[in-house]
């Protein structure tokens, strides 16, 4: 989901207009991801005819993604790389770990395990700077964070697949690196030159490229779930506890890590909320067109949990009191 354009401070008690807006994207959000599923499920010949169009619709999501990008986020790399890097490294170390000792520990079969481990290769879901937003974290770290593991994702995704998951399904890593180019990062960069040559023109549009990014990713959850129908009733449990527990690890590790780098609370909760938040419409995508239709089916899962448990995620943020956004004391001289 493209993500809208929150200020960078912590909002206030009162709810802006921007923040109610928010709200709603994030909590509509889940609701039309479950129809998509749902329809996905109950007429899948038709939502199978649309895995073609899964590729396109998940360029539309990464050009928006772009469109929402100035040189100023990409500035607060450069001026704070330290929380970045933490961010980054967690994310493609913490996920992709977790998704192999879950799906091992859970005894997943080889193609929904190579599902689960490609989920945890991916790069952050642009959902996360509004969860960030609404969770009083910091909004221009998050948006640092997902752009850096989106431009790094055609280089370490393939290769975390490629180790983790090769064990299960075959992998064509040099195509999958090559598609991610395709779809992720042109795309991205398009919508970042095209913001910077017509900012007066993009800025008019920036309010509805978030339910644009909405309907490209239910559309995608749809084609998934037609095309792994017959998955859904045999493995779907199974598959939602993987998610529950890939995603809820995740948000608990990231913050912990952050905690132990010694990372103020707002930077800590942002990394929390990056790596527990995947691009799960790549990895379908991805996990469709490189090992198996059923293996797209945890990316499914995880495109609808991971913003329901974000949204929870922040609200119990938000009624944290203010004095947990101070920075971890220093260890005392001796």
């Amino acid at each position: 989901m493209s993500r809208t354009s929150p200020a960078v401070s912590s909002p206030p008690d009162a709810p802006t207009a921007e923040d109610r807006s928010a709200r709603l994207a994030v909590t509509v959000f889940p609701l039309l991801i479950l129809a998509a599923g749902i329809l996905g499920y109950v007429f899948a010949p038709a939502a199978k005819g649309l895995a073609p169009a899964v590729t396109p619709l998940l360029g539309i999501v990464m050009f928006g993604m772009g469109l929402t990008l100035t040189p100023r986020d990409l500035a607060l790399v450069a001026s704070r790389p330290i929380p970045v890097l933490i961010g980054v490294v967690a994310q493609f170390l913490v996920m992709p770990l977790l998704g192999l000792g879950i799906a091992t520990l859970l005894g997943l079969d080889p193609v929904l395990a190579a599902g689960l481990i490609l989920v945890g290769c991916a790069p952050g879901g642009t959902a996360s700077n509004v969860i960030s937003y609404l969770a009083r974290a910091d909004v221009a770290l998050s948006v640092a964070m997902t752009t850096v593991s989106t431009l790094l994702a055609p280089l370490l995704t393939p290769l975390l697949v490629l180790w983790l998951a090769g064990t299960y399904l075959e992998v064509d890593g040099v195509a999958m690196a090559m598609s991610i180019l395709q779809v992720v990062l042109v795309p991205v960069v398009a919508g970042l030159v095209l913001r910077l040559v017509l900012p007066r023109v993009i800025d008019r549009v920036l309010p509805a490229l978030p339910w644009v990014s909405v309907a490209a990713i239910s559309l995608i959850v749809a084609a998934v779930v037609g095309g792994s129908a017959d998955r859904v009733i045999s493995a779907g449990l199974v598959v939602l506890i993987a998610v529950v527990l890939h995603n809820g690890l995740g948000y608990l590790l990231g913050y912990g890590l952050a905690r132990l780098a010694r990372q103020p609370e707002r930077a800590s909760r942002t990394t929390a909320i990056e790596v527990g938040m995947q691009n799960s419409g790549l990895a379908a995508s991805l996990a469709g067109t490189y090992l198996e239709p059923g293996a797209a089916l945890p990316a499914a899962v995880f495109s609808l949990w991971h913003n329901i448990s974000g949204a929870l995620l922040a609200a119990w943020f938000r009624r944290r009191p203010e004095s947990a956004t101070t920075a971890p004391p220093t260890r005392p001289a001796p």
